[in-house]
C-alpha cells in the first residue's frame, strides 16, 4: 500500500466553515433553521389530523413533512453535535449510514412527489372517477412502493463504497457523508461509480420522477385550457401551484448538486446546493402549502381553538 493510502476506521467532517469565528454563528443558524423545519413540518402533520384533511393530497403532504424531518435531521444534527462535542470524527460504519439514509429519504422525497403529481392529474382531469382511483389502499400502496424503491435505489452506491479498501485522506470534505465527498478522497478507481451515480441519477430524477411529473401536468394544462371561464381555470391552476412550486425548488438544487458535468472539481458549489437542499427547502415546504392552503389554515385554526383552555 502506498504511504498516502490510509484504512481508515473514522472519517472527520470538515464541516461548513474552517473559520473558528464563524462557527458560534453557524450553530445558531443551523439550530434556528432545524426548529424552523421541525415546527414548520410538524404544523403540517397536526393540520393533517383535521378528518377533513384525510384525503389523498394530504396523505401524501404528511408523508413529504416526515421526509423533510427525517432528512433534516440526519443531516443538520452533525453540525449542531460537533459545535457542542469539538469532536468532528464519525465513524466508518456511521459515515455509511448517515450516507445510505440521506440518500434514500432524498429519492423517497422525489418519488413522492410524483405521486402527488398523479393525484393531482386524477383530481383535474378524471374527476369522477377520483375516489375510485385514489382509494386509501391504492395511496397507501404508492407511498409504501416509494419508501422502498427509494431505499433499495442507493443501495448499490452503499455497497460499492462500503468496499473501497483505502483512503488517501480521513476529512471529508463535507457537513455530512455524502456520496461524492466520499469518492473524492478514495484511492480506489471511482470511475465506475461515478459513471453509475450519472446514469442512475439520469433514470431517477429524470426519466422517472421528471417525465413523470412532467406528463402529469401537460394533461393537467390541457384539461385546464379546456375550461371556458377564467375563474375556473384559475381554480384548477391554484390546486396544483404549491405542488408545482416544490418540484421547482427542489430539482433546481438536486440538478446543481448532482448532475453537473464534473464531480470532482465543484464541491464546493455542491456544499452550498446541499445545505439549500436540506435547510431551505424543508423550510419552505410547510409555509408554501400553509400559506397557500385555505384548508390548512382552516384546520390549524380548528385544533387551536381546541387546544385552548376552557
Amino acid at each position: 500500500m502506498n504511504e498516502n493510502q490510509t484504512l481508515v476506521r473514522y472519517f472527520i467532517i470538515k464541516g461548513i466553515s474552517d473559520d473558528p469565528q464563524l462557527k458560534l454563528l453557524i450553530f445558531i443558524l443551523v439550530l434556528l433553521i432545524y426548529l424552523l423545519i421541525l415546527s414548520g413540518n410538524l404544523t403540517i402533520l397536526v393540520a393533517c389530523q383535521d378528518p377533513q384533511l384525510h384525503t389523498p393530497m394530504y396523505f401524501f403532504l404528511c408523508n413529504l413533512s416526515i421526509l423533510d424531518i427525517s432528512c433534516s435531521t440526519v443531516v443538520l444534527h452533525n453540525i449542531l453535535i460537533h459545535f457542542i462535542t469539538a469532536d468532528r470524527t464519525v465513524s466508518f460504519s456511521y459515515c455509511m449510514g448517515q450516507m445510505h439514509m440521506f440518500g434514500s429519504l432524498a429519492s423517497t422525497n422525489l418519488l413522492i412527489l410524483v405521486a402527488m403529481g398523479y393525484d393531482r392529474y386524477v383530481a383535474i382531469c378524471k374527476p369522477l372517477q377520483y375516489h375510485m382511483v385514489m382509494s386509501t389502499g391504492i395511496c397507501a400502496t404508492l407511498a409504501s412502493a416509494c419508501w422502498i424503491f427509494g431505499s433499495l435505489q442507493v443501495t448499490p452506491f452503499t455497497v460499492i463504497i462500503c468496499n473501497f479498501t483505502c483512503y488517501s485522506s480521513i476529512e471529508v470534505n463535507h457537513f455530512f457523508c455524502d456520496i461524492v465527498p466520499i469518492m473524492k478522497i478514495s484511492c480506489n478507481d471511482t470511475s465506475f461509480l461515478e459513471f453509475l451515480l450519472f446514469i442512475e441519477g439520469l433514470l431517477t430524477l429524470i426519466l422517472i420522477p421528471f417525465i413523470l411529473t412532467f406528463v402529469s401536468y401537460m394533461f393537467i394544462v390541457y384539461e385546464i385550457l379546456k375550461i371556458r371561464s377564467s375563474s375556473g381555470r384559475l381554480k384548477a391552476f391554484y390546486t396544483c401551484s404549491s405542488h408545482l412550486t416544490v418540484v421547482a425548488l427542489l430539482y433546481t438544487t438536486l440538478f446543481s448538486q448532482y448532475l453537473t458535468p464534473n464531480v470532482s472539481s465543484t464541491l464546493e458549489t455542491k456544499k452550498i446546493f446541499a445545505l439549500f437542499n436540506t435547510a431551505a427547502v424543508p423550510i419552505l415546504n410547510p409555509l408554501i402549502y400553509s400559506l397557500k392552503n385555505k384548508d390548512v389554515k382552516r384546520a390549524l385554526k380548528l385544533i387551536m381553538s381546541y387546544a385552548k383552555p376552557m
